[in-house]
This record gives C-alpha cells, structure tokens and sequence, in this order.
C-alpha cells in the first residue's frame, strides 16, 4: 500500500469508536432479547463482527498490529428475516462421505442384493443378473446401499458400510406455507433462503482442531452451533 493510501489515525480511531458502539448495540440487544433465536441478537453480532473486522484491518495497515481477540464471521447465514411464529419447516440436510473402503462397501451392498434382489433393480442397476453387479459396481453398491437404509442410519453405521465421514450440516428454515406433495422434488434445494433458517447445526473436524487450539491457549472453544 503507498504512503497516499495509507488510513489516518484518524480513521484508525474513528473504527475504534464504531467497534465500541457496536459493543454497546450487541450487548443491549443480547440483554433485551425476546428468546434464544432473537433476530436483533444475530443483527448485532453481524454490526459487531463488521466493524471489528475494519478496525483490524485498518489498525494493521496503519501501525502493523492486530487486536488480541477474533469476532467469528457469519458469511454463511445472513440475519434471519422469515416469520417470528412459522407455520411451515423445511429441514435440509447435508452429510459429506468418502468411500474409505470400497471392499467393505461391496461386500456389504452384494449381501443387501442377495437377500432382496429387487433391491438392485429399485437401485437402478440394470442387466441380466442385477444383484451380481452391485458386488463389482462402486456406482451401483452406493444405490443399494442408500436405497435400503435411512440416511440416519447410515450415519450410524457409516464405518460398517467402508464409509468415512466428513462436513454435515442441518439446516432448519421456516417457510409461509406447507409446499404441496411433489411442489419441489425437481429442485429440492433452489429455494434454500439463507434469511429463513430458524436454526443449524453443523458437525466439522475443523471445529475438533479449533478446540484443541483453545485448549493449549487457555481459551475457550467456539460455540458452533447456531
């Protein structure tokens, strides 16, 4: 940065002054909320985190230090705007996996075929002998697999079906009305509104690691639950 784009200590100060304001916004808001999802809460902590986050930046630009503490960002969830009373939910949920053992897969997804052989064709695995190629098939032992067992229990067995899990998340967002039977099916996730989700919760091996790092700080772990 040259010496004509260099902020003034003026503006230094000036962002200082915005972060104690906010400060005093958040800590009011938190004090008068309504419940434990209160919108002004979220909207406060947005205004904290936004002008902590100028103050640190211009403080390093200007003197080359950095504060002692970091205000998380929410760049995932905007503040929530949907209705205080919702009368609908949608519950969108998404589990990542890696295929840890592809032996355990197959030998688990030819089992599920041997017993029920229409599994294999209500998994889309087309040819003669269907059952037999979901034992050959990663493509065709993961339709097996998901069509047999509910999501949450694959959750829980993950490691027996040669899975590994990875990020999940679940999001709980209001909606005006109940959708009609097969309303979004083509496209179940486009109308996802970041302003309408009521609440989430997210499960990471990022946050284990963020936890580790507190604990060898003396510092207290980030709450990830929102």
């Amino acid at each position: 940065m040259s010496d004509a784009a260099q902020p003034s200590a003026a503006e230094v100060r000036a962002a200082a002054e915005a972060v104690k304001a906010a400060l005093d916004r958040h800590l009011d808001a938190v004090e008068r909320r309504s419940g434990q999802d209160d919108p002004a809460v979220y909207a406060a902590f947005d205004e904290l985190a936004a002008a902590a986050e100028v103050y640190d930046e211009l403080l390093y630009d200007t003197y080359d230090e950095v504060t002692p503490f970091e205000i998380p960002g929410n760049e995932a969830l905007p503040a929530y705007a949907g209705p205080e009373e919702p009368s609908a939910l949608s519950v969108l949920i998404r589990r990542d996996y890696t295929v840890a053992a592809p032996q355990r897969l197959l030998h688990q997804a030819q089992r599920i075929a041997d017993l029920d052989p229409d599994a294999a064709d209500e998994a889309a695995v087309s040819g003669a002998d269907a059952a037999a190629v979901v034992g050959t098939s990663v493509h065709a032992a993961l339709g097996v697999l998901f069509g047999e067992f509910e999501p949450d229990e694959i959750a829980s067995r993950h490691k027996e079906f040669g899975l590994e899990e990875g990020d999940s998340t679940l999001w709980v967002a209001a909606a005006d009305d109940p959708a009609e039977p097969g309303e979004w099916l083509s496209a179940p996730f486009d109308q996802a509104d970041p302003q309408r989700v009521v609440c989430r919760f997210d499960v990471s091996a990022v946050f284990d690691e963020e936890m580790e790092l507190g604990e060898d700080d003396l510092t207290e772990p980030l709450d990830h639950e929102r």
